[in-house]
């Protein structure tokens, strides 16, 4: 059997050889469908999961439970049992890669690949002094990446800088670069308080060459706002204010859905209505169409949502801080949260639309506004908080100066976005979304909000 699957990988180019593979532990082989099997372990003894990677359909692979396995693959290395450095990879080929390079290092296949790394596998890992994070060199790949070197604890962990003369190992491989050379490259996430130049080179280097991807995770629903703003960038924080019925949730709901659809972890924190609500609202925009009409679609649908990475508070009405902080931040940790919305800002207070703060209101807003502020850069996680305007006349447009409480929100926020009602001559309504500030480019514009009330959507339709 394990001559079938030498022949298969020597079909591929991967230049592996039969005792390559007698050092995978727990590698199994259908040759009916030509697919290999990687068990996945817990402590390296409780098999809780398997990986299949399909050897003549472009490599695709699965993990099985897709949503929770626990364990991890794990190949010792070739030179020595004793070794306490690890390279640590998102991919089943990328592991195949580096066992037919026969490293010095133990090789870690990770379950979920990029999306999330469990809680319950770090005492796997804890054997380590040394973990080289190897990943992708896409946007996903690079936060990641970070996000999980804060739970491996970061002053043990290295990364390879994603550039085009540093891709994924099996890329890396494909092309013929030099494994070794790429590994020498692999630098501490974490630095003293005062670096030079020489320390971040490396990491300069990678932002110019990955100078798009460092823009943002792109909308598909929203290609203006992509030209705007550039993207989604995790460690920001976005203000989103707009009128009484403006639709600030309905928008949100949807932008926030947007990127949970390309696999950004999303918790959101809905203080001002309930999460049942929302599910039903975010449910209709991912159907694209009134579910109850056609309740023989729900379970299809509820199915799919389902493996969606989102995520939701269940907090209603107002809350004390320090109990919503604790919960968002154990969020981050346990599911790699990558962006967390919290509407509204004024409910999670107590206050409502009522606009009747006082010194001790203004304080407490600032403070959430600047506890937010700090977890956002601390966990490199987006912040999305909704926030009520000022109460003005309904003909006036909103600005800056509109958004509730002191000039402590506006500053510390990224983005600024205003969703616009605009009374036209006809009397008609007309909404856009103003972009009042972009902390990143400097970009400001506006984008047309056109409402279909049959899928929820703002989205922009494609002509």
């Amino acid at each position: 059997m394990k001559e079938f699957v030498y022949l298969l990988l020597r079909f591929l180019k991967l230049e592996l050889k039969i005792q390559d593979l007698d050092r995978i532990p727990g590698l199994y082989v259908n040759s009916e469908n030509s697919s290999l099997y990687l068990t996945m372990l817990l402590d390296n003894k409780i098999v809780v999961g398997y990986k299949e990677i399909e050897l003549e359909n472009s490599l695709n692979q699965k993990t099985v439970p897709d949503d929770c396995c626990w364990g991890i693959a794990q190949v010792p290395p070739f030179t020595s049992n004793h070794s306490q450095s690890a390279i640590i990879v998102d991919d089943f080929k990328h592991l195949l890669v580096l066992v037919g390079h026969q490293s010095s290092h133990h090789i870690i296949c990770l379950p979920h690949g990029v999306r999330k790394l469990p809680q319950e596998l770090l005492p796997s890992l804890e054997y380590f002094n040394r973990l080289i994070l190897w990943f992708g060199n896409d946007q996903i790949a690079w936060n990641s990446a970070r996000t999980f070197a804060k739970k491996l604890i970061e002053n043990r962990c290295y990364f390879i800088r994603p550039t085009d003369d540093q891709p994924s190992p099996y890329l890396a491989f494909k092309l013929g670069l030099n494994i070794d050379k790429i590994l020498k490259t692999a630098d501490k996430m974490v630095h003293p308080s005062i670096i030079q130049f020489s320390t971040i080179r490396n990491e300069v280097y990678a932002e110019l060459q990955n100078h798009d991807k460092t823009l943002g995770m792109k909308w598909t629903k929203f290609p203006a706002l992509n030209k705007i703003i550039g993207g989604h960038r995790r460690g920001e924080l976005t203000l989103l204010t707009g009128p009484t019925g403006s639709g600030k949730t309905t928008f949100i709901s949807e932008y926030s859905l947007d990127l949970a659809e390309q696999g950004l972890p999303t918790l959101w924190g809905s203080f001002e209505i309930r999460n049942q609500r929302l599910a039903k609202i975010m449910l209709q925009q991912f159907a694209k169409e009134p579910v109850h009409l056609n309740l023989a679609l729900f379970d299809n649908l509820a199915d799919q949502f389902e493996k969606l990475p989102l995520y939701f508070l269940t907090f209603h009405g107002p809350q004390p801080l320090n109990m919503v902080m604790d919960a968002v931040v154990n969020a981050v940790y346990v599911y790699d949260i990558g962006h967390v919305i919290i509407d509204n800002v004024q409910f999670m207070m107590g206050i409502g639309a009522k606009y009747d703060m006082g010194s001790e209101r203004f304080w407490q807003q600032d403070s959430i506004i600047a506890e937010f502020r700090r977890f956002a850069t601390y966990s490199n996680c987006h912040v999305t908080l909704v926030m009520h305007p000022r109460k003005e006349k309904d003909v006036e447009q909103l600005s800056i100066n509109s958004i509730f409480g002191t000039a402590k929100a506006t500053q510390e926020a990224d983005n600024i976005l205003i969703i616009q009602n605009k009374i036209m001559e006809s009397l008609q309504i007309k909404k856009y979304l103003q972009v009042s500030k972009n902390r990143y480019s400097g970009n400001l514009g506006v984008m047309s909000l056109e409402f279909n009330k049959q899928s929820l959507s703002f989205s922009q339709q494609k002509t």
